[in-house]
């Protein structure tokens, strides 16, 4: 990580953030989806629209990481918490998306993004929570470190596809 820095983004980064996103998202999951599935996805999830708008919500926050050079290694986005649970509160923050571009991965990126997001989120009494992929098993034991456990499940659609994915919380 010694050779990057964490900034926080502004709607100026919505085009270099969706590229990512939208890269990162294939790289990782891109092969469990028909095609029609996965780009009706990413058209609506990874437009630069729907990062401006994401910017410019009070009470939300995006983390870019990058090399010496400007290019954009990830990302971490959080906000409160939108998750299905029924312990969710209007008070409960949540980490929407921990994205690290494969060339970028193993270096301690992801590691530090989630750590100024949860900085970022941390309040007195605060429960944390974050959705996660039922099979990114690495993720679940990156999540676990930071006091993350499983509290239930829920299925999120990619197209007409039903993603397995289990609810973490902290706090």
């Amino acid at each position: 990580m010694a050779d990057s820095s964490i900034r926080r983004a502004t709607v100026e980064d919505a085009e270099v953030l969706a590229d990512l996103g939208r890269r990162t998202f294939v790289d990782t999951f891109g092969h469990l989806y028909p095609p029609e599935d996965l780009e009706d996805f990413l058209d609506l999830a990874y437009a630069p629209d729907s990062f401006e708008a994401f910017l410019t919500r009070p009470g939300h926050a995006l983390w870019i990481a990058e090399d010496p050079g400007g290019r954009a290694l990830g990302f971490a986005q959080a906000g409160p918490c939108a998750l299905p649970h029924e312990s969710v509160t209007s008070g409960c923050g949540e980490l929407k998306r921990l994205y690290v571009d494969k060339p970028a991965q193993g270096r301690g990126v992801g590691s530090v993004l989630l750590k100024t997001a949860l900085k970022w989120l941390k309040a007195p009494g605060r429960k944390l929570w974050v959705g996660v992929w039922s099979q990114n098993l690495g993720a679940q034991r990156l999540y676990a470190r930071h006091g993350f456990r499983k509290v239930g499940e829920y299925h999120f659609p990619v197209g007409q596809t039903q993603d397995h994915e289990f609810i973490l919380r902290r706090g």
